[in-house]
């Protein structure tokens, strides 16, 4: 069996350090921020400010509840913690669960606003930020399903 560099005999990821090495790989953002309670506060923050915003209001149910456990798990499971969210929904197919909803520059925008200044507002670090930040900017991106 040939081995491929940085995989061990069995084809799984190798991270033994080697000369040089500046150690362990680095810790998930999920540790980084603390964790759940992290993801927590963040998802409160964003949805009620969610809950007030005449664009993006209409677009969920009367109880956000439901929204903000999905949203919350979801981000958990990303950033590098239990993979929860996949073991009771499945895949998260973005898009596909997103498509039933008419999202435009407006949605996207008022979305964006939210997060972004939900992330702003939150304990983590400068790098989190822009880390946090850089992410959420592309998936609003994704998002965008409708034209204006």
């Amino acid at each position: 069996m040939v081995e491929i560099p940085g995989r061990g005999p069995d084809g799984a990821p190798s991270f033994a350090s080697a000369p040089g090495d500046d150690g362990p790989p680095p810790a998930s953002l999920f540790a980084r921020v603390g964790g759940e309670p992290f993801f927590t506060a963040l998802v409160e923050h964003f949805y009620d400010a969610v809950a007030e915003d005449p664009v993006l209001r209409p677009l969920y149910p009367d109880d956000l509840a439901e929204a903000r456990g999905h949203l919350r798990g979801f981000l958990i499971q990303y950033w590098g913690g239990p993979a929860d969210y996949s073991a009771l929904r499945g895949h998260p197919r973005l898009r596909m669960r997103h498509a039933p909803f008419r999202v435009a520059s407006a949605e996207r925008e008022a979305w964006w606003r939210h997060m972004s200044a939900a992330v702003r507002a939150s304990a983590a670090g400068p790098a989190e930020q822009a880390e946090l930040l850089a992410y959420f900017d592309r998936a609003a991106d994704a998002m965008v399903n409708a034209p204006g």
